[in-house]
């Protein structure tokens, strides 16, 4: 990094992107040997191959009028163009906004209609949107949280935050590394598979591979599809579907696995580890500020160790984190940031004396479904919002996602409308029609998941 400028944190809502900002990608991002593999998307490409089609995407999306200083938000499958446009967007100086290829056309409205951004790119088209904003900050990524309640779930990033991020990934003993190869199983939308995935990748002289099918067989068959070792990205949804599997393949390829996203299952690292001779590896880590704490060698589980620079707090159970500035555009609940510290809503244990941080789960309503966030008070709004439906309460418990209603329609209607309106990872599993929710003695609706189930079971005995 000698010599170049650092990252600008700092920006003036009536000038552009600084070029210290638009150019990291460059220096970060796309430097090194043209010939070097780095990503492998369907078809191998090499670092010259990338650094083409970026120019030529950067220049396509000029041409439409995004400029340094602009908005765009990316709707886009895990694709070489993902990349590409995303990079592209970053060279110019725009700030970019990622959503989820899987929305449903109801929630990428709501999205846009929070973000304001001046363009919308999907798979074959590059939108123009007449109420689009420019940027109003330096942030250059900006993602959308499913935390609880509260207005602060844009988060955003500046290009500082990310190199520091990335600074902390290459720091890490485990991780892999140049000459290595990653088999990514997680979103490259959401932190784990953007950042530690493909920026890393990127930045470190790693081969990125995507698998073409995200089965067992199929992820196997990628990490022994090159004589290099190998390291499996995900969630640990993916790790639980491999230990499963009756008689995998020799995979010598494989270093280890590392999962991310939700808490793991304590009956799962033995059993990987049992299955393919390497370490089931776990990361700790949040939108708003990327991996907090790791354990990539499997033997500290539950606990993980925080990384390089990391401060943490432990306030009336609640995990905090040292954080100069909030990572929220718009108001901030001080209930999510307030005088320099994070507050994860996560249920911890920490060691003075080691620093070990053991995560106890979530103190708010957003859970983990296959390593991606849900927000039970948006799917809860939902479904009480539409035709018919009187009263609705949503629980989480073993795993699921449940729902209960009383209304005037029948369960398979509403499941219809809900697909109309949830990504299919929200939708709940188990949708219950009840006469009415059952109440406590002060009229409060029961959450309680044990409470719901008996209710629905004196309705509809099985």
């Amino acid at each position: 990094m000698t010599g170049y400028p650092a990252p600008t944190a700092r920006f003036s809502p009536t000038a552009r992107l600084s070029e210290g900002v638009a150019g990291w990608v460059d220096h970060y991002l796309l430097s090194g040997d043209p010939a070097e593999p780095c990503l492998h998307l369907g078809e191998p490409v090499n670092r010259h191959h990338l650094r083409r089609l970026v120019d030529d995407r950067r220049q396509q999306l000029a041409a439409v009028g995004l400029t340094a200083g602009g908005t765009v938000a990316l709707r886009l499958p895990p694709s070489l163009d993902y990349v590409t446009t995303l990079l592209a967007a970053w060279r110019l100086g725009a700030q970019v906004a990622l959503l989820d290829h899987r929305l449903t056309l109801a929630e990428t409205e709501r999205a846009l209609h929070r973000l304001r951004p001046q363009y919308l790119i999907g798979p074959e088209s590059v939108e123009p949107l007449t109420d689009g904003q420019p940027a109003t900050s330096a942030h250059v990524l900006v993602q959308l949280s499913s935390g609880s309640t509260g207005p602060s779930k844009v988060i955003a990033r500046t290009s500082a935050d990310l190199v520091r991020e990335l600074d902390c990934y290459r720091q890490l003993a485990h991780y892999p590394g140049r000459g290595e190869r990653i088999v990514l199983l997680a979103s490259m939308v959401h932190v784990l598979g953007l950042v530690g995935g493909l920026l890393h990748s990127l930045r470190s002289g790693l081969e990125l591979v995507v698998p073409q099918r995200l089965t067992p067989p199929g992820i196997l068959a990628a990490v022994r599809a090159a004589e290099v070792p190998t390291t499996l990205l995900g969630v640990p949804f993916y790790a639980e579907l491999l230990a499963r599997m009756a008689q995998p393949p020799p995979t010598p390829q494989l270093v280890r696995m590392i999962v991310a996203g939700e808490l793991v299952r304590p009956s799962v690292p033995a059993a990987f580890a049992a299955r393919y001779g390497v370490p089931l590896g776990t990361m700790y880590g949040m939108t708003e500020i990327g991996v907090i704490a790791t354990d990539l060698t499997g033997e500290l589980y539950p606990s993980v160790r925080p990384v390089a620079g990391m401060r943490a707090e432990l306030i009336d159970g609640e995990l905090h984190l040292a954080q100069p500035e909030s990572p929220y555009l718009g108001l901030t609940d001080p209930g999510r940031w307030s005088d320099g510290l994070l507050h994860t809503r996560d249920a911890a244990d920490l060691d003075r004396t080691t620093g070990l941080i053991t995560v106890r789960g979530r103190q708010d309503s957003q859970v983990s479904i296959g390593g991606l966030k849900v927000d039970l008070t948006e799917v809860e709004q939902t479904l009480a919002a539409l035709p018919g439906v009187r009263e609705a309460v949503v629980a989480f418990a073993d795993g699921a996602i449940e729902a209960y209603a009383a209304a005037d329609t029948t369960a398979e209607l509403l499941r219809a409308e809900l697909a109309g309106q949830l990504a299919g990872y929200k939708l709940p599993r188990r949708l219950t029609l009840l006469p009415a929710l059952p109440r406590t003695a002060t009229g409060k609706v029961l959450r309680d998941a044990q409470a719901l189930r008996a209710a629905a079971a004196a309705v509809h005995p099985s």
